[in-house]
């Protein structure tokens, strides 16, 4: 277990004007940010990212949703990161989310899920480095 995970604020998020809203979530639930960008994902770099998800039926529309705007990246910092941020953010699909968390309260729908978090100490690590160079890392 590490202390630190990954978020991207999705681009229907980000258009829909609620980044500095799920930003001040995330810090109300006492994670602090450590890396944060503000930026856009080619279609090869939103494939590349979702990889993992090359042979499942939704992977094309996945990649053309993830490129489609602009996102937020960041790297957040508390104890049990990875666990505590997957309940602040709510499951995947906003009808199941529980009230007050980012997913139901900024969610479209399953699709258009506003906020993406790592689901293993593994990956958050992986998608890290993905997104931020070590420089771009403050404590």
């Amino acid at each position: 277990m590490t202390n630190r995970t990954f978020t991207m604020i999705k681009p229907d998020a980000v258009g829909s004007g609620h980044i500095g809203a799920i930003l001040a979530q995330i810090n109300a639930g006492g994670f602090k940010i450590v890396a944060m960008k503000y930026t856009k994902l080619s279609e090869e770099k939103a494939g590349e990212f979702y990889a993992i998800h090359s042979a499942r039926p939704f992977y094309g529309e996945l990649v053309s949703f993830m490129s489609s705007g602009p996102i937020v990246a960041a790297i957040i910092e508390k104890e049990n990161a990875v666990e505590d941020f997957r309940k602040l953010i709510g499951s995947t699909n906003p009808a199941d989310a529980a009230p007050g968390t980012i997913r139901a309260k900024f969610a479209k729908n399953i699709g258009e899920n506003a906020i993406h978090g790592s689901d293993s100490d593994e990956n958050a690590a992986i998608e890290s480095a993905f997104h931020f160079a070590g420089t771009e890392i403050f404590e």
